[in-house]
């Protein structure tokens, strides 16, 4: 059974923003900082009670989580199609569909009491342009249309690209959140990366000079881009 109070979800203050974070914030989400105020209060409440998110990540949701996924906005060009594989709490899903109103994102989440309360959390924030899908990466293959997949945190490169690859229809990019490891997890991920026909990895950085610890991206393509 769904886990779905009649109430909806709720949702408390979110944790401050420190003075080196508002800069990044107000970059990144302009005029819709207020929204990303109201999900980040979301997180720290509904999503920590339901476990989304552990405790000692709640005085963190800002610089750690969502402006590490709100700053890869710029790998993705206007209007784009985005699948987020595995989105869990929204990450980077619901941070891209707060920063960029014309980006239309597809969150894909395995766990019912994820779907329900991604849901209930898109609902209360009026977000238009997003919709979450309940099934494994491996299910929607040939079910979505996107150009592009993203990822945070979900699993090694290795066993990522046999999970997102595919859902790109031949055509299109991986966008994945990665730690300080990710040049050697492409390097151990090449075999895996030449069967589903990726090419061109790329591993940079973005939110240099904005955030404290800028976002490592690995870009993998598949076909022509």
């Amino acid at each position: 059974m769904a886990e779905k109070s009649s109430a909806g979800p709720a949702v408390g203050a979110a944790p401050e923003l420190a003075p080196g974070e508002r800069a990044a914030a107000e970059q990144l989400f302009g005029d819709r900082l207020d929204v990303a105020r109201q999900y980040v209060g979301h997180l720290a409440t509904s999503g920590l009670e339901r476990g989304l998110i552990g405790p000692r990540e709640v005085p963190r949701l800002w610089s750690r989580h969502v402006l590490n996924c709100a700053v890869i906005e710029s790998e993705f060009p206007q209007g784009a199609a985005i699948a987020d594989v595995g989105s869990g709490a929204g990450l980077p899903g619901l941070c891209l569909a707060i920063a960029r109103p014309d980006l239309r994102l597809t969150l894909i989440e395995p766990l019912e009491r994820r779907v329900v309360w991604l849901e209930e959390v898109i609902a209360d924030l009026g977000l238009t342009n997003v919709s979450v899908v309940r099934g494994r990466a491996e299910q929607m293959t040939g079910m979505i249309d996107v150009a592009f997949v993203t990822a945070r945190a979900v699993s090694a490169l290795s066993t990522l690209i046999p999970m997102t690859l595919p859902l790109l229809g031949g055509s299109g990019t991986l966008v994945a959140i990665k730690g300080r490891s990710a040049a050697e997890e492409v390097e151990k991920a090449g075999k895996a990366i030449r069967k589903f026909k990726g090419h061109s990895a790329e591993v940079h950085t973005v939110g240099d000079g904005l955030l404290e610890e800028p976002t490592t991206v690995v870009r993998i393509d598949v076909g022509e881009v």
